[in-house]
């Protein structure tokens, strides 16, 4: 394992993060409203499958 001082470390993971593309405040923007969306979605499926199940399971045991 290569020995670095602490300065070289800094200078090389500066220099590695210039590399790093950065996304803009739109894209940023549309990925959140995309979690969000999917969030809503999945939430929803899972609401679903849920009361289904407990349907079944009441009128399978008679409750």
């Amino acid at each position: 394992m290569a020995k670095t001082n602490p300065a070289q470390f800094v200078r090389q993971v500066r220099q590695e993060t210039s590399k790093v593309t950065w996304p803009t405040r739109r894209e940023t923007g549309i990925a959140t409203v995309m979690v969000f969306v999917m969030v809503s979605i999945m939430a929803l499926f899972f609401l679903l499958v849920d009361e289904i199940i407990a349907f079944v399971l009441r009128f399978i045991l008679g409750g």
